[in-house]
Formats: structure tokens, sequence, C-alpha cells
């Protein structure tokens, strides 16, 4: 090899390792896995309920995944077997389903043993952009706002280094992927473990309705309130459903 090759060589080198950052700073697809933290006593308040939470057992910690493309995304519980558990009852379970371009999703909730099947429109929500940062899982984030009512308000980090805006519980609508979630009382918290820049099988995001029934929000609401409406526990039951909508 002559001395002009090698310095052409060496100048490609360096050049490809100057603008590789460039392209490799935003995703479009991955894999992360989830955190979540619920703090028991501040999720039930029913003196029943809080006589079962004690300080050994008031945070419930649960794992969950969201894969996603530049067009659809999956966030589930990741089922680990760690023996009998005697709290998992007490937290949801939920699977969410989203797609951007239909602008829709599909909600399948854990109630009474069963799967119940919901879709509906992308949710949308208001959200207040803050100049606070934060790193998660090696990510810089921006921390965003949702005033959801008087009494609830939620707290997002995202990354606009994960270019989809998808996130946990099904939370989108912001300029790329969140990887922190939080109430303001701190009684849920999602934060991401890991991230991993893979691309989902297709058949990891197609959608599971199969031959179920699938209901709408609103369907789902009137179906509760007429079976259950009538009963002390009942009549919170749906806003408990979706605390986070």
């Amino acid at each position: 090899m002559n001395l002009k090759v090698g310095i052409k060589l060496f100048l490609i080198g360096v050049l490809l390792f100057l603008i590789s950052p460039v392209f490799s700073q935003y995703a479009t697809s991955g894999k992360i896995i989830f955190e979540r933290r619920t703090n028991l006593e501040k999720r039930f308040t029913d003196k029943r309920m809080k006589r079962m939470i004690n300080e050994t057992n008031k945070i419930k910690t649960d794992k969950f995944v969201l894969m996603f493309n530049d067009t659809c995304s999956i966030f589930k519980l990741v089922v680990e077997n760690t023996g009998a558990d005697d709290m998992a009852w007490m937290t949801t379970k939920n699977t969410y389903y989203q797609q951007l371009q239909k602008k829709s999703q599909l909600t399948i909730l854990g109630l009474f043993g069963q799967s119940v099947y919901v879709k509906d429109s992308l949710p949308s929500r208001q959200w207040k952009i803050t100049d606070n940062k934060r790193v998660i899982s090696g990510y810089d984030c921006r921390k965003a706002i949702y005033q959801k009512n008087d009494t609830t308000r939620i707290y997002a980090w995202y990354t606009s280094a994960l270019i989809p805006s998808f996130g946990p519980e099904g939370f989108c609508g912001l300029p790329g992927t969140i990887l922190g979630l939080a109430t303001e009382d701190g009684g849920i918290i999602y934060f991401a473990k890991s991230v991993e820049l893979i691309s989902p099988k297709k058949e990891d995001l197609d959608l599971p309705i199969g031959k179920n029934k699938v209901f709408s929000m609103l369907e789902l609401r009137l179906k509760i309130e007429k079976e259950y409406g009538n009963t002390p526990w009942g009549k919170g039951m749906f806003d408990d459903l979706f605390r986070w909508l």
C-alpha cells in the first residue's frame, strides 16, 4: 500500500467516525424494558384495603416491555416466574397496541379474570413541555406535564433521540418516546431500565383481536355503569380502570 492510498483510507475512516453519531443519534424502532413502582398506600384509600398493606409490601414492582417501529407499538406485562404473588391483583396489567397512521389504539384489559378488548382513537392530551431535563437509561429527556383534571397531574420524560411518539400505558403525543412517567404524588412511577435499538417482528405488533368482542370506550363505560353502577365499588370502577386517560 503506497502512502497516498494509506492517507485516503485514514481520512475516510476519520470521516466515518465523525459522521456516524449524526446518523445513529435518532432511532425509529426499539425495545424498552420499564419498571413500574406502585405505592399501594396511595393507590387504595378504602380502610378495608389498607388493612392488607404494610411497610413491607406497600411498594409493588412490575416489569413491562414496549416494542415499537415508526408506525406501531405494543406495551405489555413481562411475565416472570418468581413464584406466587399474593399482591398481583392489586395492580393493573393492561396491554396497549397503537397505530399512528390509523390514529387508533387497542387496549386489552384484565377484568375479573377475563380479557376485555377496547378499540378507539388515539388519546388526545394537552401537554405542557418544560425546560426540566434528566437522563434516563443513557438518553437525554425533557419533562412534560399533563393536567388531566383539577386533582390529577401526570409527568412524562421523553427523548427526541427515539422518534416515534409512544410510551408506557398508551401515552403518546410528545415529540419523542416517553422513558419516564409518574403521577404527581408518586403513587405510580414508570422508568425505562434498558433500551435496545432493534426492529420488532411484524407478528409482535399485529392486533390479536380474532373473534373477541370489541368495545369502544363509551360502550364499555355504559356497560360498566349498567351492570355495576349500583354497587359501592362499581361507581368508581371505570375511573380506576382508565386512571391514565
